[in-house]
């Protein structure tokens, strides 16, 4: 006979939100979407804001005020889906509350030392999405804590898995995933911005200029994700000698494109570091930032 399916392989978890702002939000629909629960009702949230919370409720998600009533009824995953400035006292609301759920934070800059010390005894995960996951696209990076196991992991891909990509990485390379794809975005909407500008320069209306700039970055981006092929030779594939897009190459070669680029991960590293605490010293010595 078939091995029993874990809660994970069979769709049955039961997740609770710490927060229910647009982030939790989104996350929340991917569950739902796919079909990493049974039903929206076996999704918790709670929130302050009571729009919030009837936004959740219409969706068919159990809503409450409570932070323990939501850590007793996610028995499966607790998502700490709150500002950094107030984990201490939603960490310590779940310590309270007791219980035998994975904790995935996705505060930023909150380290896992901290989430561990705050929530003694408790598996963790800490997450670092990105704003795509609101269209279920996000480039979500993951570091498991000291006690989290295989069957965490696991749980922690299928629901941001739901919204995206998730990869697993050490803690300390979540400074880098941060200046990668959390501020990632930011950059790719400067560029859209600069390429829909560049088409008006040209002579394009503006709305036609922005949606070939943006859906030109999407299909680019597909490819790479799609045929696996080094971006640098898919850039081989499309640049004729002597022809337009060698011609847009050398422009953009000559702004400094690629070096500007490069810098803007570096300095978003840097700041991510800065902002969990780590020393100039360090961050100069130690990781060459």
């Amino acid at each position: 006979c078939q091995p029993a399916k874990s809660k994970v392989e069979a769709n049955m978890l039961q997740v609770g939100f710490l927060g229910a702002g647009m982030m939790a939000s989104a996350l929340m629909g991917g569950c739902v979407d796919k079909k990493v629960v049974e039903s929206p009702s076996e999704i918790s949230c709670s929130d302050v804001w009571a729009p919030a919370r009837e936004k959740a409720t219409e969706a068919g998600y159990y809503a409450s005020e409570s932070n323990a009533e939501v850590c007793q009824r996610g028995t499966d995953a607790i998502i700490l889906a709150v500002k950094p400035n107030i984990i201490s006292s939603v960490c310590a609301d779940v310590a309270d509350a007791g219980g035998d759920a994975l904790i995935i934070s996705i505060a930023a800059g909150v380290k896992l030392s901290v989430l561990e010390a705050g929530m003694p005894g408790r598996r963790v995960v800490r997450v670092m999405p990105n704003t795509p996951c609101l269209v279920g696209e996000a480039a979500s990076g993951f570091a498991l804590g000291s006690l989290a196991n295989d069957s965490d992991r696991e749980i922690v891909k299928k629901i941001f898995g739901a919204v995206g990509l998730a990869v697993e990485v050490e803690e300390k390379l979540l400074d880098a995933v941060t200046g990668v794809s959390g501020s990632g975005p930011a950059y790719v909407f400067q560029f859209i911005e600069a390429l829909s500008d560049g088409g008006v320069r040209a002579g394009l209306p503006r709305n036609i200029a922005t949606q070939l700039a943006a859906q030109c970055v999407k299909g680019a981006a597909e490819m790479v994700l799609e045929t696996g092929k080094h971006p640098g030779l898919l850039k081989d594939q499309v640049t004729s000698p002597g022809g337009t897009t060698i011609a847009g190459v050398e422009a953009l070669e000559n702004g400094g494109f690629r070096s500007a680029t490069i810098s803007a991960v570096k300095a978003a590293t840097k700041r991510s570091m800065q902002l969990g605490g780590v020393s100039e010293e360090d961050i100069a010595n130690k990781h060459n930032l």
